[in-house]
This record gives structure tokens, C-alpha cells and sequence, in this order.
């Protein structure tokens, strides 16, 4: 399968150098296309207050059309009706805003991620989660890969297509998932939000402290959140046949576009 690497939200928070980006998968399978998140649609270009609501002060993105993933689909040569599925790490608005864009995919997603966005339990999750973001009414099919198979010591994996598997890695939200997708000569893991920047799993490179403070506040459980970055700090220094990416790191988008 092919994959392509695509900026679907440039954000430029405070005191974080380098800004942000949105880092979604477009895969070209042999049944139509796939995407690994959405980043922010044409409709968050539109009517940000009412889409992202006050936490657009502090993500700063810059809501640029021609950055939705929609647009880009066109530009490398596709309807963007070919998507026919969208792999969702989790539902907050930067990784689901691009859903209204393609109103006929599948939308996959861990079942515990289904029900947190749908009926929020706690405060962090009625704030993180807009009712607009799924006004459109998505086709949504739940996963459950606690029923699955181990992943590359993963204990909770189900494949959602040949070739892409969802990885259950709570933490940052409820029910947050990691997608792994096999690009042929080697797999390519796409972390969501499990780590925010790559020096908190290559223990060498610095980290913006506005980043640490941002997970830690709204992390659904602080402790899974640690433990995800100590599994995946095992994958990177293990590295071998995996590319290891995650949804806001520029670097790490630069890398796996440059092979």
C-alpha cells in the first residue's frame, strides 16, 4: 500500500517553536483510499467558534483550506469520494474535523472511544468533545481490539482492513488508539496523541514545556499516558522495520516524508 504523508492543520501555539501540524496518513489501498485522521475540515475553516470553541485561543491553528485533507486528495489526483474508510486515533476536532469532508466513509474507532465522545462521563471529556464535529452523522464502526490479538507487545490489536491494524492505547483519551499500517518494506505506526513530542520517547531531544503542560492537562489518565511513552521509547530504540510517527510533531512528519 502506498502512504502518503499529508499536513491537515498547521497550529502555532505559545512558546512552541516550530509550531504544530496535523499529521494525517492518506494510504492508497486496492479497494479505494484510507486515512489515518482527518486534521481539520473545510468546515472548521468556516465556523471555528462554533467547531473548535475556546480551544482554538490556545492551538492557534491557522485553518487554511487548502490544508484539509479533502483538498488534498484532489491535488494528488483523487475524488476525495474514493475514501471510503477513516481510521480515527481519537475524536477531538484537530483529528476528526475533516470528517464532514467525507460523508460516505467508514469511520473506525475504538468502541470506548465511540462512547466517550458520544456520552462524556467527565468534565475533561465534555469539554474536549463538540456535538458539531459529528452533525454530519458519520457512519461510525466500532472496534473492541481487547478481543483481538497481541501487536509488537500490544496486548489489545484488531485489524480494521489488510494491512492496518487499531492498537488500543488509552491514556490521552478514553479510548485513544494508535494505527499501524504496513507500507511493504516496513510499517508505519501513527501514534495519535500518545506522545506529543519525539524527545519523549528518543530521550534525547528537548521538549517544549508548553507541550508537557498542555498533555498533562488534558490527558483522560496521566499514568497510561506514561506508560505509552515508555513502550513506544522501546520501539524507537528498537526501531528496525517500524517508523514510528505521532499526529503534532513537524519533525517527525519531515522524516517519514523524506523516506
Amino acid at each position: 500500500m502506498r502512504v502518503h504523508h499529508l499536513n491537515c492543520g498547521t497550529m502555532r501555539p505559545a512558546r512552541t517553536p516550530g509550531g504544530l501540524v496535523c499529521h494525517v496518513l492518506l494510504v492508497e489501498t486496492g479497494d479505494g483510499l484510507l486515512l489515518v485522521d482527518s486534521g481539520f475540515g473545510l468546515r472548521d475553516a468556516a465556523d471555528p467558534a462554533r467547531r473548535l470553541g475556546a480551544a482554538r485561543h490556545l492551538i492557534r491553528p491557522v485553518l487554511d483550506p487548502s490544508e484539509s485533507a479533502s483538498r488534498q486528495v484532489e491535488r494528488l489526483g483523487h475524488d476525495p469520494a474514493e475514501v471510503r474508510d477513516i481510521v480515527l486515533t481519537h475524536f477531538d476536532a484537530d483529528h476528526a474535523g475533516g470528517l464532514a469532508d467525507f460523508p460516505h466513509a467508514r469511520v473506525h474507532l475504538t468502541a470506548a472511544e465511540s462512547d466517550a465522545a458520544q456520552r462524556p462521563r467527565t468534565r475533561n471529556e465534555r469539554y474536549r468533545y463538540s456535538a458539531a464535529q459529528r452533525e454530519h452523522g458519520p457512519h461510525l464502526v466500532e472496534h473492541h481490539p481487547a478481543s483481538g490479538d497481541v501487536w509488537r507487545g500490544f496486548a489489545a490489536a484488531t485489524e480494521v482492513r489488510p494491512g492496518v491494524v487499531l492498537i488500543a492505547l488509552p491514556g490521552h483519551t478514553r479510548g485513544h488508539a494508535a494505527v499501524a499500517v504496513d507500507a511493504g518494506d516496513r510499517w508505519i505506526l501513527h501514534a495519535g496523541d500518545a506522545f506529543y513530542h519525539r524527545g519523549q520517547i528518543d530521550g534525547t531531544t528537548p521538549v517544549p514545556r508548553l507541550l508537557v503542560a498542555s498533555e498533562r492537562m488534558i490527558a483522560h489518565d496521566r499514568a497510561l499516558v506514561r506508560a505509552n511513552h515508555a513502550r513506544l521509547a522501546e520501539l524507537w530504540a528498537a526501531a528496525g522495520d517500524l517508523t514510528i510517527v505521532n499526529a503534532h510533531d513537524p519533525d517527525l512528519l519531515r522524516r517519514a516524508r523524506a523516506g
